[in-house]
Protein backbone atom coordinates (compact mmCIF):
# COMPACT_ATOMS: atom_id res chain seq x y z
CA UNK A 1 0.00 0.00 0.00
CA UNK A 2 1.44 3.34 -0.91
CA UNK A 3 2.57 5.32 2.14
CA UNK A 4 0.33 8.82 2.64
CA UNK A 5 3.72 10.48 3.30
CA UNK A 6 4.69 9.31 -0.38
CA UNK A 7 1.35 10.07 -1.99
CA UNK A 8 1.62 13.72 -0.21
CA UNK A 9 5.06 14.79 -1.81
CA UNK A 10 3.44 13.02 -4.93
CA UNK A 11 1.14 15.91 -4.79
CA UNK A 12 4.01 17.97 -4.09
CA UNK A 13 5.75 16.89 -6.95
CA UNK A 14 3.23 17.31 -9.62
CA UNK A 15 2.33 20.84 -8.35
CA UNK A 16 6.30 21.85 -8.74
CA UNK A 17 6.39 20.40 -12.28
CA UNK A 18 3.64 22.62 -13.47
CA UNK A 19 5.79 26.23 -11.22
CA UNK A 20 8.89 24.97 -10.83
CA UNK A 21 10.20 28.42 -11.17
CA UNK A 22 7.57 30.04 -9.20
CA UNK A 23 8.45 27.81 -6.27
CA UNK A 24 11.98 27.59 -6.11
CA UNK A 25 11.98 31.16 -5.87
CA UNK A 26 9.81 31.66 -2.84
CA UNK A 27 10.43 31.13 0.23
CA UNK A 28 7.14 30.73 1.93
CA UNK A 29 5.35 27.56 3.00
CA UNK A 30 3.95 25.17 0.50
CA UNK A 31 0.62 24.18 1.39
CA UNK A 32 -0.49 20.52 0.39
CA UNK A 33 -3.65 18.80 1.85
CA UNK A 34 -2.90 14.84 2.04
CA UNK A 35 -4.98 12.17 1.96
CA UNK A 36 -4.38 9.24 4.49
CA UNK A 37 -5.06 6.09 3.51
CA UNK A 38 -6.28 3.27 6.53
CA UNK A 39 -2.41 2.43 7.57
CA UNK A 40 -1.41 5.87 8.30
CA UNK A 41 0.67 7.11 11.62
CA UNK A 42 -1.01 8.26 13.74
CA UNK A 43 -0.43 11.67 14.02
CA UNK A 44 -1.08 11.92 10.32
CA UNK A 45 -4.46 10.04 10.69
CA UNK A 46 -5.04 12.31 13.06
CA UNK A 47 -4.35 15.47 11.33
CA UNK A 48 -6.36 13.91 8.33
CA UNK A 49 -9.10 13.57 10.50
CA UNK A 50 -9.92 17.00 11.34
CA UNK A 51 -8.77 18.48 7.99
CA UNK A 52 -5.50 19.91 8.61
CA UNK A 53 -3.27 21.19 6.43
CA UNK A 54 0.43 19.85 6.58
CA UNK A 55 2.97 22.24 5.65
CA UNK A 56 6.32 21.61 4.53
CA UNK A 57 9.25 22.76 6.42
CA UNK A 58 11.41 25.58 5.48
CA UNK A 59 13.65 25.78 3.67
CA UNK A 60 11.36 25.18 0.61
CA UNK A 61 14.22 24.29 -1.41
CA UNK A 62 14.88 21.20 0.23
CA UNK A 63 11.24 20.36 -0.17
CA UNK A 64 11.27 21.25 -3.71
CA UNK A 65 14.22 18.37 -4.38
CA UNK A 66 12.97 15.55 -2.39
CA UNK A 67 9.39 15.85 -4.14
CA UNK A 68 11.10 16.12 -7.03
CA UNK A 69 13.07 12.75 -6.63
CA UNK A 70 9.99 10.93 -5.69
CA UNK A 71 9.03 11.50 -9.23
CA UNK A 72 12.09 11.92 -11.29
CA UNK A 73 12.63 9.44 -14.15
CA UNK A 74 15.55 8.42 -16.64
CA UNK A 75 15.61 9.42 -20.55
CA UNK A 76 17.92 7.35 -21.98
CA UNK A 77 19.12 5.85 -25.86
CA UNK A 78 21.66 5.55 -28.25
CA UNK A 79 23.43 8.34 -31.02
CA UNK A 80 24.48 7.03 -34.23
CA UNK A 81 26.69 8.77 -36.52
CA UNK A 82 26.65 8.60 -40.12
CA UNK A 83 28.39 9.85 -44.12
CA UNK A 84 31.51 11.17 -41.25
CA UNK A 85 34.89 11.43 -42.95
CA UNK A 86 36.57 11.09 -39.10
CA UNK A 87 38.50 8.52 -38.72
CA UNK A 88 37.66 7.79 -35.48
CA UNK A 89 33.87 7.71 -36.68
CA UNK A 90 34.66 5.39 -39.56
CA UNK A 91 37.19 2.91 -37.92
CA UNK A 92 36.43 3.01 -34.17
CA UNK A 93 32.67 3.93 -33.87
CA UNK A 94 33.39 6.53 -31.58
CA UNK A 95 30.10 8.66 -31.25
CA UNK A 96 31.22 10.73 -28.01
CA UNK A 97 30.52 14.12 -28.68
CA UNK A 98 27.07 14.43 -28.86
CA UNK A 99 24.87 16.78 -26.38
CA UNK A 100 20.76 16.02 -25.62
CA UNK A 101 19.21 18.33 -23.40
CA UNK A 102 15.46 18.65 -22.83
CA UNK A 103 13.54 22.00 -22.38
CA UNK A 104 9.96 21.85 -20.55
CA UNK A 105 7.09 22.66 -23.00
CA UNK A 106 5.02 24.18 -20.59
CA UNK A 107 6.86 25.94 -18.02
CA UNK A 108 10.04 27.30 -17.27
CA UNK A 109 13.33 24.77 -16.32
CA UNK A 110 14.90 25.70 -12.90
CA UNK A 111 18.31 27.67 -12.51
CA UNK A 112 20.62 25.64 -10.95
CA UNK A 113 23.90 26.21 -12.39
CA UNK A 114 24.84 29.19 -9.75
CA UNK A 115 27.56 28.19 -7.62
CA UNK A 116 28.27 25.37 -9.89
CA UNK A 117 32.33 24.68 -11.09
CA UNK A 118 32.99 22.31 -14.23
CA UNK A 119 36.76 21.98 -15.68
CA UNK A 120 37.95 21.73 -18.80
CA UNK A 121 42.03 20.46 -18.42
CA UNK A 122 44.61 22.09 -20.49
CA UNK A 123 47.44 18.96 -21.06
CA UNK A 124 49.17 17.25 -24.13
CA UNK A 125 47.99 21.02 -26.02
CA UNK A 126 44.01 19.03 -25.69
CA UNK A 127 41.07 20.41 -23.97
CA UNK A 128 39.88 17.70 -21.84
CA UNK A 129 37.06 17.32 -22.08
CA UNK A 130 36.16 18.28 -25.73
CA UNK A 131 32.79 18.11 -25.36
CA UNK A 132 31.39 20.05 -21.79
CA UNK A 133 27.82 20.08 -21.28
CA UNK A 134 26.68 22.68 -18.07
CA UNK A 135 23.66 24.64 -17.04
CA UNK A 136 23.69 28.87 -17.37
CA UNK A 137 25.19 29.66 -14.61
CA UNK A 138 27.98 27.77 -13.78
CA UNK A 139 31.46 28.42 -13.75
CA UNK A 140 34.59 26.60 -15.74
CA UNK A 141 37.56 26.54 -14.79
CA UNK A 142 40.67 25.85 -17.03
CA UNK A 143 43.78 24.61 -15.43
CA UNK A 144 46.73 24.38 -17.11
CA UNK A 145 48.88 21.01 -17.05
CA UNK A 146 51.30 21.04 -19.29
CA UNK A 147 54.71 22.62 -19.01
CA UNK A 148 53.84 25.83 -21.52
CA UNK A 149 51.95 28.79 -21.54
CA UNK A 150 48.18 28.21 -22.98
CA UNK A 151 45.30 31.13 -23.77
CA UNK A 152 42.12 29.97 -23.72
CA UNK A 153 39.06 31.99 -25.92
CA UNK A 154 36.41 32.50 -27.42
CA UNK A 155 35.10 34.95 -30.06
CA UNK A 156 31.98 32.53 -31.52
CA UNK A 157 28.43 33.65 -30.04
CA UNK A 158 27.09 31.87 -26.77
CA UNK A 159 30.01 34.44 -24.35
CA UNK A 160 32.91 35.44 -25.79
CA UNK A 161 35.85 35.43 -23.28
CA UNK A 162 39.37 35.79 -23.14
CA UNK A 163 41.36 34.58 -19.76
CA UNK A 164 44.48 35.74 -21.31
CA UNK A 165 48.13 34.27 -20.96
CA UNK A 166 48.79 32.40 -18.50
CA UNK A 167 51.62 30.12 -17.03
CA UNK A 168 51.72 25.95 -15.90
CA UNK A 169 50.13 25.00 -12.95
CA UNK A 170 47.51 27.74 -12.66
CA UNK A 171 43.70 28.07 -13.87
CA UNK A 172 41.08 30.37 -15.04
CA UNK A 173 37.75 30.77 -14.78
CA UNK A 174 34.49 32.14 -16.77
CA UNK A 175 30.90 32.07 -15.76
CA UNK A 176 28.62 31.52 -18.48
CA UNK A 177 25.39 33.73 -17.92
CA UNK A 178 23.64 32.87 -21.23
CA UNK A 179 22.41 29.83 -22.78
CA UNK A 180 24.37 28.67 -26.33
CA UNK A 181 27.40 26.54 -27.82
CA UNK A 182 30.46 28.18 -26.88
CA UNK A 183 33.85 27.38 -29.05
CA UNK A 184 36.60 27.38 -27.22
CA UNK A 185 40.34 27.94 -28.69
CA UNK A 186 43.84 28.49 -27.40
CA UNK A 187 45.36 31.48 -28.71
CA UNK A 188 49.16 29.72 -28.71
CA UNK A 189 47.90 27.00 -30.05
CA UNK A 190 46.11 26.57 -33.30
CA UNK A 191 45.23 23.03 -32.96
CA UNK A 192 43.33 22.84 -29.64
CA UNK A 193 39.69 23.19 -29.92
CA UNK A 194 36.65 22.67 -27.68
CA UNK A 195 32.81 22.70 -27.38
CA UNK A 196 30.92 24.53 -24.16
CA UNK A 197 27.03 23.78 -24.69
CA UNK A 198 25.57 26.31 -21.76
CA UNK A 199 22.18 24.78 -21.56
CA UNK A 200 18.93 26.31 -20.04
CA UNK A 201 18.00 23.10 -18.33
CA UNK A 202 19.53 21.05 -15.58
CA UNK A 203 18.47 17.88 -17.79
CA UNK A 204 21.31 16.92 -20.26
CA UNK A 205 24.00 14.45 -21.39
CA UNK A 206 26.97 14.33 -23.22
CA UNK A 207 27.39 10.74 -25.42
CA UNK A 208 30.24 8.80 -24.60
CA UNK A 209 31.84 6.87 -27.15
CA UNK A 210 29.42 3.55 -27.08
CA UNK A 211 26.91 6.46 -28.04
CA UNK A 212 24.46 5.58 -25.43
CA UNK A 213 23.04 7.66 -22.98
CA UNK A 214 21.13 8.83 -19.91
CA UNK A 215 19.70 11.97 -18.89
CA UNK A 216 18.37 11.36 -15.25
CA UNK A 217 16.18 13.01 -12.31
CA UNK A 218 13.26 14.04 -14.99
CA UNK A 219 10.17 14.83 -13.64
CA UNK A 220 7.20 13.46 -15.72
CA UNK A 221 6.24 16.21 -18.20
CA UNK A 222 6.08 17.26 -22.04
CA UNK A 223 9.64 18.12 -23.33
CA UNK A 224 11.47 19.04 -26.67
CA UNK A 225 14.49 16.91 -27.28
CA UNK A 226 17.73 18.95 -28.62
CA UNK A 227 21.09 18.06 -29.60
CA UNK A 228 24.21 19.32 -30.66
CA UNK A 229 27.12 17.90 -32.56
CA UNK A 230 30.00 19.59 -33.43
CA UNK A 231 30.30 18.26 -37.27
CA UNK A 232 26.37 17.93 -38.17
CA UNK A 233 24.73 20.84 -39.87
CA UNK A 234 22.18 23.12 -37.62
CA UNK A 235 19.35 22.22 -39.97
CA UNK A 236 20.14 18.51 -39.66
CA UNK A 237 20.00 18.73 -36.19
CA UNK A 238 16.95 20.91 -36.08
CA UNK A 239 15.20 18.25 -37.76
CA UNK A 240 16.06 15.71 -35.61
CA UNK A 241 14.62 17.49 -32.68
CA UNK A 242 11.07 16.49 -31.49
CA UNK A 243 8.63 17.06 -28.67
CA UNK A 244 8.15 13.87 -26.30
CA UNK A 245 6.21 12.88 -22.77
CA UNK A 246 8.24 11.38 -20.01
CA UNK A 247 6.08 9.31 -18.05
CA UNK A 248 6.63 8.90 -14.17
CA UNK A 249 8.42 5.41 -15.26
CA UNK A 250 11.07 6.54 -17.67
CA UNK A 251 11.13 6.84 -21.15
CA UNK A 252 13.75 4.97 -23.62
CA UNK A 253 14.17 6.99 -27.18
CA UNK A 254 14.76 4.90 -30.43
CA UNK A 255 17.90 4.91 -32.07
CA UNK A 256 19.12 8.51 -33.61
CA UNK A 257 20.96 8.83 -36.20
CA UNK A 258 22.82 12.08 -36.69
CA UNK A 259 24.63 12.41 -40.23
CA UNK A 260 27.52 14.70 -40.80
CA UNK A 261 26.82 14.95 -44.44
CA UNK A 262 27.41 18.57 -45.58
CA UNK A 263 30.49 19.13 -43.03
CA UNK A 264 33.37 21.17 -43.76
CA UNK A 265 36.10 21.70 -41.19
CA UNK A 266 37.45 25.16 -41.57
CA UNK A 267 40.72 26.85 -40.04
CA UNK A 268 39.82 29.15 -36.99
CA UNK A 269 41.73 32.21 -36.81
CA UNK A 270 43.26 33.44 -33.91
CA UNK A 271 41.76 36.03 -31.10
CA UNK A 272 43.23 39.19 -33.00
CA UNK A 273 41.24 37.73 -36.07
CA UNK A 274 44.32 36.75 -37.91
CA UNK A 275 46.46 33.47 -39.15
CA UNK A 276 48.25 32.13 -36.59
CA UNK A 277 51.93 32.57 -37.08
CA UNK A 278 54.02 29.51 -37.86
CA UNK A 279 54.87 27.39 -35.14
CA UNK A 280 58.68 28.06 -33.48
CA UNK A 281 61.57 25.81 -34.10
CA UNK A 282 62.08 23.17 -31.31
CA UNK A 283 63.48 24.83 -28.13
CA UNK A 284 62.54 28.48 -29.37
CA UNK A 285 60.24 31.31 -27.66
CA UNK A 286 56.24 30.65 -29.24
CA UNK A 287 54.38 33.64 -30.06
CA UNK A 288 52.66 35.65 -27.18
CA UNK A 289 55.43 34.18 -24.56
CA UNK A 290 56.10 36.57 -22.00
CA UNK A 291 59.87 37.76 -22.58
CA UNK A 292 62.58 37.01 -20.44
Amino acid sequence: MTSPWRTCFSDVAHTLVRAASRLLSTQSHLHVTCQASTRVFPFARRQAAAGQVLRAPRPVFLTVLFALSLQAASVSGEIELTNSRDASVRKHRDYSGVVLWLEPVDRAAPATGAGRHAEMLQKDKHFNPHVLAIPVGATVDFPNADPIFHNAFSNFSGQPFDVGLYPPGTSRNVTFKHPGIVRVFCNIHSTMSAIIAVLPTPWYAVTPATGKFSIPNVPPGDYQLRMFHERALPDNLKFLERRITVPESGLALPLVSISETGYISVQHLNKFGKDYPPPPATGGTYPGAPKQ
